[in-house]
Parts: structure tokens; C-alpha cells; sequence
């Protein structure tokens, strides 16, 4: 996108904005949607429950009031601790009415790492769902010098200090439309602690105005009018702590009245998307390998119904990305027809299955995924796209869901400037560019330069329409001992998509005469292909050093070699049984890899693979 019209847009971008706040927006959408259903989830006995707008307005009037009579005034910051539950929504909310700024808390945080974030923060008060998080706060409270009165929504409010839900929603609500008027444009809407993989967790600031701006622009980017993303379905299950879950349940959802379900354990999800069947999906890459693997192992157990599959997958794929590019008079009536044909029969039964069958948009973003994954949801009919961006660009830098590209993260967003270093690093610049990191101007300037560019630390590619590709961070590029450098997450990412049995991939290959890679085997995918050829076994262990799996998991290992240079390849590999898990040695709490702990952890396995 050329400056001119990136500032051309921007421009109007701000207008639309001035003056609003997430606050004012959900005044309007309660007084403009108030009978629509806003919050959905599952009751204890199983039931569906919901909140109208005009419930959850209610709802977080009394909350702000009840913050009010706490001392929670403007400016103050408020801790969060919850899994994806209606209550999240409400105080989040309640918080911004009175003009505090709300935070989450990862749900796996240590007693220590509570410690750090709510003093970092200074947060005055903290709601937390349960025992089990109040446990670890209560822990820590006399440490952390700001922290007053404690709130839990379904915990025992027994300790001092401690209250409970009810006696927060106890008072008269506030006037919601004068409350909303209590923050301003460049208060803090939140905090957003990036996953702390290279240092201590950073605050990122992100202000009201950042908000309502990235929600406006990515509002503009769907390519439909506001009034048609009313009412449309989403299932909130990633960490609150994520801007990604927060932007696109929480804030979007509040300025286009989605109709959100919460769903509170991550591994439920393929249960809610059957039986919400959203409109718009969000998930980071391991959530749609998750999804496809269910759905490859539910063909395993017929060879010829998986090849027959796989052979239409194959066939539509090139129809498609025709079609997405070129037009759809750009297909003849013969290629119109084997797509509706192979639709017919396959691919609306597995949308179905799997609960896509009315998602308008579904959206990988926070990682690399592989070209093959995105080629084979498009494939099969899923209207796929990658998004782009951190924390600190509010979430979307780049997103394009109607013109795909495999393989590229789409072009800037309405408003966004995007440009690349002399280095090839990702530079971007927008109304969605963060304020900087909360008591630390070095991190702030070393990010953030004096002309508002964003500085990613993600090396890229820009094509000759505009389009990013993404090749690795530019802190976790391989060099060798033969001075190369390499991108490991372009070769993880290949992995993975040429097997379904392959679940996670490290490459190795740092200060080393060759590049390696630790395999993780897709526990779901990986049984039924064993039972489906005939491998008896106890254990995914056993599968591991199963002669039959390692030679299948060496010829895709093969294949992929054949599309890198010599350098790149990888020259040997260690297939290990145990899946990492979110929020582990291994992985972040949003999936990505935590390079330093693998190296960590697999220090031996690696050592052997370089003895041998």
C-alpha cells in the first residue's frame, strides 16, 4: 500500500474514531442491540445459558459500581485471572467504565510469576474465578504493595480482604451512559504481557484510541458492511492474556454485537464449534492442525475413502486458488462443476463434521502455518486466511481474507503502513501501534522509533502487490557453524504440513555443522494410522521407535528436503512421543515455540543426534 493512501485512510480511519472509547461503544451497541443475544456458555448441569446486551450492560453497571465502592477510579489498574468465562466480559468492561485499566493474568501463572505481573502493573484490585487462582494470589498479596481487596466469582470469599461475585454486583449500577464517558481516547484500555520467551514478561500499553481504531480498521477489512457482522458467532477460548482472543471476542465483539460463546478449556474446543458453529474462527496454527488431524483420522481407518479424499483435496486446490485470484469467470463451466461436484459429495459433509460449515472467515494468526495446511482448508471449501501482527500492533498488521495468497499473511490493513528495513525486518506504522512498554523507555525506544514505526522483529517478504510473507524473527534465524543463516520456521512449518503424523517440530541447528530436528508425533493421527496399516502397539511411545512410522515420517522428511537448498536441510531427526503441551518447557501459553527450553530439555537428544 502507498503511503498516500495509507494516510488517505488513516485519516478517515480517525475520524470515524474520534472521540470514542471501547467504553461509549458498548453504550451504543447495549442501547442499540439491547433484546440480541451477547454472551452464551454451558451451565454446570450442561444447559445453555445467555445474556442479552441489555443483561450484560446491567450487569457491568453494577460491576463498575462495585469497583467504584472498592476505590477503583480512573487510571488504576485492575488484575484478571479467568478462563473464558461471561464474567471475564462483564468485569473487563465494568473496569473500563470507571476508567481503570484491566489486565489478564495467564491461567497457568505461578504464585511468582503473579507476583511480577501485578506489581509490574501496580493493580489496585484482583478478580480471579476460583479457589485454585485465588490460592496463588492470596500467596503473593502481602508482596505486591499496591494490591487492596480481592474479588473471586466462584471461589470461597472467606480470607480477609477477599469478596465475593455478588457483593461486587451489590450496589445500585452506575448511569452507563454517563459512565461511559469516564475514559478518554488515550487512557489505557489494557496491558497485554508479552509470553516472556526472551526475558521477562513487557508491558505492552495499548490505549482506547489503539483499540477502537484496529477494531475499525479490521471492521473495514471483512469486506461487509458493520450492520452484517451483527449478531455473528464466535467462540472465545484462547487466553484473555492474548491481544488475538481479546480483540476478536472481547473488543471487536462489543463494537459489531457478536454473539459470543465462552468456552473455558481450550480442549473442548472442537465440541463448541460443532455445536456453535461460528462465523468467524480464530486460531493459532496448532488449533486448525488439531482440527485436521480429527479429521484425517477419522478417514485412517479406510485407505481407499482417505485416498479418494486426499485425490479431491488435490484437485480442488488449484481450481480454487484459481478462482480466488483471477475472478470466478477466470474457471470454465467444467472447473465450476468439479468444484460443486467434489463439494457435493466430500467436502460440505466434512465442514459439517467439523463445524465450519457457516464460518464466513476462519483465520490463522500468532504463528507460522504451513502453505499445505491453508491450501487444504481452502480446498475443502473453508473460506481460510493468515493474519499478521503482536501485541504491539494491537493485534492485525496485515490481513487480506478475501484475495488469499497461501503461503502470505495478506497485505496491510486499511490505515496500516508497512515497509522493510534495509535488514528485511518488518517495520509498521498505524493508528494500532502500541503506546510502548509499561516503566521501560530503552525497550520503548529500541521498539518504537521517534517516526512511529513499529519495529517487529520479524524478517519479511513484500511482493510486487503488496502482500508480506513472513520468513522467521529475526532473533531466532540459524546461523551455522558455516556462517548460514537459516530459517527455522519456514522448515518447521513445511514438516508439519507434509504429514499429519508430525504434531510439532523444532529444528536445531544453531553454532552446528547441520541442521537437525526433534519431531513430535501427532497422538490422535498417529493411532489410527498405526492401527490402519496394521502396527500393534500399548503405547505412543512405542510408535516413536516403530520402523514403519520412523520410515514414513523419514520420506516426508525427504520430501521436504527436496524444496531447500543443501544447507537447510535437514540431515537428521529424533521422533518423540510426548505432545508438548500450551504453556510448558516446550511451548508458550499460546503455542509457540520456547526455543531455549527445548534446547533445555532435550539437551541429550540433541547432543546425540550431531555424536552420531
Amino acid at each position: 500500500m502507498t503511503n498516500a493512501k495509507a494516510g488517505d485512510e488513516r485519516a478517515d480511519i480517525d475520524h470515524a474514531v474520534e472521540g470514542k472509547t471501547i467504553a461509549s461503544e458498548f453504550a451504543t451497541t447495549v442501547g442499540t442491540y439491547g433484546d440480541r443475544v451477547a454472551l452464551r456458555w454451558r451451565a454446570g448441569d450442561g444447559t445453555w445459558q445467555q445474556w442479552t446486551w441489555r443483561e450484560y450492560g446491567e450487569l457491568a453497571a453494577r460491576a463498575a459500581a462495585g469497583l467504584r465502592a472498592l476505590g477503583v477510579g480512573r487510571g488504576d489498574r485492575v488484575a484478571l485471572m479467568m478462563r473464558n468465562i461471561p464474567e471475564f466480559h462483564v468485569v473487563d468492561t465494568a473496569a473500563m467504565l470507571v476508567g481503570a485499566t484491566p489486565f489478564s493474568v495467564y491461567n497457568s501463572s505461578s504464585p511468582e510469576q503473579v507476583r511480577y505481573l501485578a506489581s509490574h502493573a501496580g493493580a489496585k484490585v484482583a478478580i480471579v474465578e476460583d479457589d485454585a487462582f485465588l490460592e496463588r494470589v492470596l500467596a503473593v498479596r502481602s508482596d505486591i504493595p499496591t494490591l487492596g481487596p480481592v474479588v473471586t466469582v466462584s471461589g470461597s470469599a472467606s480470607a480477609e480482604g477477599v469478596s465475593a461475585w455478588d457483593d461486587l454486583l451489590g450496589s445500585d449500577p452506575v448511569d452507563l451512559a454517563e459512565a461511559s464517558t469516564t475514559a478518554s481516547p488515550d487512557d489505557l484500555a489494557t496491558l497485554i504481557y508479552t509470553s516472556g520467551t526472551t526475558g521477562p514478561p513487557k508491558g505492552v500499553m495499548i490505549s482506547q484510541y489503539n483499540v477502537v481504531w484496529t477494531a475499525e480498521s479490521l471492521l473495514r477489512s471483512f469486506g461487509a458492511a458493520r450492520e452484517e457482522l451483527v449478531g455473528f458467532k464466535v467462540v472465545s477460548y484462547l487466553p484473555m492474556a492474548h491481544i488475538a482472543e481479546r480483540m476478536t471476542s472481547h473488543y471487536a465483539g462489543i463494537m459489531s454485537a457478536y454473539e459470543v460463546t465462552t468456552c473455558p478449556e481450550t480442549r473442548d474446543l472442537a465440541t463448541y464449534l460443532v455445536e456453535v458453529r461460528p462465523n468467524i474462527a480464530f486460531g493459532v496454527p496448532r488449533v486448525w492442525e488439531k482440527v485436521q488431524s480429527g479429521v484425517e483420522a477419522a478417514l485412517a481407518g479406510d485407505a481407499e475413502k482417505k485416498q479418494k479424499f486426499d485425490d479431491a483435496v488435490a484437485a480442488a486446490i488449484p481450481l480454487v486458488e484459481k478462482r480466488t485470484l483471477q475472478g470466478d469467470r477466470a474457471l470454465t463451466d467444467e472447473e465450476r462443476g468439479t468444484l460443486d461436484f467434489l463439494d457435493q459429495v466430500a467436502f460440505a459433509q466434512v465442514r459439517e463434521l467439523v463445524g465450519l460449515d457457516q464460518a464466513r472467515f476462519a483465520i490463522s494468526g500468532a504463528a507460522p502455518i504451513s502453505v499445505e495446511l491453508v491450501q487444504w482448508y481452502r480446498g475443502i471449501g473453508v473460506p481460510f486466511s493468515e493474519i499478521y501482527g503482536m501485541s504491539e500492533d494491537s493485534g492485525p498488521l496485515t490481513w487480506d481474507p478475501i484475495r488469499v495468497k497461501p503461503g502470505a499473511c495478506g497485505r496491510p490493513l486499511p490505515g496500516v503502513e508497512v515497509r522493510l528495513a534495509d535488514d528485511g525486518e518488518v517495520l509498521g506504522r498505524g493508528g494500532n501501534i502500541f503506546v510502548g512498554y509499561l516503566n521501560d523507555p530503552e525497550k520503548t525506544a529500541e521498539t518504537l522509533d521517534a517516526d512511529g514505526w513499529l519495529h517487529t522483529g520479524d524478517i519479511g517478504e513484500i511482493d510486487g502487490e503488496g502482500y508480506l510473507r513472513i520468513v522467521d524473527r529475526k532473533k531466532e534465524l540459524i546461523i551455522t557453524a558455516g556462517g548460514k543463516n537459516i530459517s527455522p520456521a519456514n522448515i518447521e512449518a513445511a514438516l508439519k504440513g507434509a504429514s499429519p503424523l508430525i504434531g510439532q517440530v523444532a529444528v536445531i541447528g544453531d553454532k552446528r555443522p547441520f541442521i537437525t530436528a526433534l519431531i513430535v508425533l501427532d497422538h490422535e493421527v498417529v493411532t489410527g494410522w498405526a492401527t490402519a496399516h496394521g502396527i500393534e502397539f500399548s503405547d505412543v511411545s512405542e510408535l516413536a521407535d516403530d520402523p514403519r512410522v520412523m520410515a514414513e515420517i523419514e520420506r516426508c522428511v525427504g520430501e521436504v528436503n527436496a524444496r531447500f537448498n543443501q544447507v537447510e536441510q535437514v540431515k537428521r531427526f529424533k521422533v518423540l512421543a510426548e505432545e508438548w503441551a500450551p504453556d510448558s518447557a516446550e511451548l508458550t501459553p499460546t503455542m509457540k515455540l520456547k526455543r531455549r527450553g527445548i534446547n533445555a530439555k532435550y539437551a541429550g537428544e540433541i547432543e546425540e543426534l550431531y555424536r552420531r
